[in-house]
């Protein structure tokens, strides 16, 4: 039987908001079967919760950001959801002394140590997965996204920038995870911006945390970037976008089976997606697995 999964212990790291700027330390604890994923902000009266949920992504201001009827946000969640997602988490408890989550360096990277640290151990209850039965699609203006039954987990995301780094062949990837693993292809994958976009996002008071450490900064002129050491794949800037969108539809609680694909996908339409998904009980439906070798290949590494 495929069970749902926890941590054994607590961790603790500690760092800094992209957007907001503020020290955030960040606690994860293992949490009951079918609880799922639980924000607390321990740094508000009350410690109030916030479970993970599609319909509270309200600000998708570069990034997806829950907020509840009181306001009390929890930020820059699709990093850490995205390594939730590499390691089959169901359940746990999310606290964080701040309304952000830390960048950490840009990737998942790190939230992969965290939770190798914490021992991610199997529960005594049923692992639930949603498998899409019939096409959706949410299409805005020139961009779309879609979701697709295919018997496995793959994505396919095509990017499009007016400048010299992004050539054709870096920025389209498709990735089928029975045969490609996240942890190689995608966990390292860092947030970018250019160099003209940072004053307006200033403005806007989003990025007051990012620096050379936690995001790549593309130069306007010129196919070169800031960071020393250059980038870690020719095309880390459709491989983050993927990592993005592992993050974003995992907010809704449950592992896809399915193929999603995406031309120029971002928070906002990936949430409209899930909530379209949600609002169309038609098109998908729970599936539990008896045995291991039934589960399509692509979860066979978590």
């Amino acid at each position: 039987m495929i069970y749902q999964r926890t941590i054994k212990t607590a961790v603790t790291v500690t760092g800094v908001g992209l957007h907001s700027g503020f020290r955030v330390k960040l606690t994860l604890k293992p949490a009951k079967e079918n609880q799922g994923i639980t924000f607390v902000r321990t740094d508000l009266e009350n410690f109030p919760h916030i479970k993970c949920h599609p319909f509270l992504v309200n600000d998708t201001r570069l990034s997806s950001t829950l907020v509840d009827d009181n306001r009390v946000r929890i930020g820059t969640i699709e990093h850490l959801l995205s390594a939730f997602a590499c390691f089959g988490i169901d359940n746990l408890i999310v606290e964080l002394s701040a309304p952000e989550m830390p960048i950490m360096d840009g990737s998942s990277n790190s939230f992969l140590y965290l939770l190798d640290q914490a021992e991610v151990v199997d529960q005594s209850a049923k692992k639930k997965y949603i498998k899409i039965t019939q096409p959706l699609e949410v299409i805005e203006n020139d961009k779309w996204v879609r979701l697709i039954p295919y018997d496995g987990y793959k994505i396919k995301l095509s990017i499009q920038f007016d400048h010299p780094l992004f050539t054709i062949e870096n920025s389209s990837l498709e990735i089928d995870f029975a045969n490609k693993s996240y942890v190689d292809e995608i966990s390292r994958a860092r947030t970018f911006a250019f160099m003209y976009e940072i004053e307006n996002i200033h403005k806007n008071g989003l990025g007051r945390g990012g620096n050379l450490s936690n995001a790549i900064v593309i130069n306007d002129d010129d196919d070169s970037i800031l960071n020393t050491g250059g980038l870690r794949f020719k095309d880390e800037f459709v491989r983050h976008k993927i990592l993005d969108a592992i993050g974003d539809l995992y907010i809704v609680g449950n592992p896809i089976i399915g193929f999603f694909e995406g031309y120029k996908s971002g928070h906002a339409i990936n949430n409209k997606l899930l909530r379209k998904l949600l609002n169309t009980p038609d098109s998908w439906e729970y599936v539990s697995f008896d045995d291991e070798d039934a589960v399509p290949k692509s979860f066979h590494h978590i």
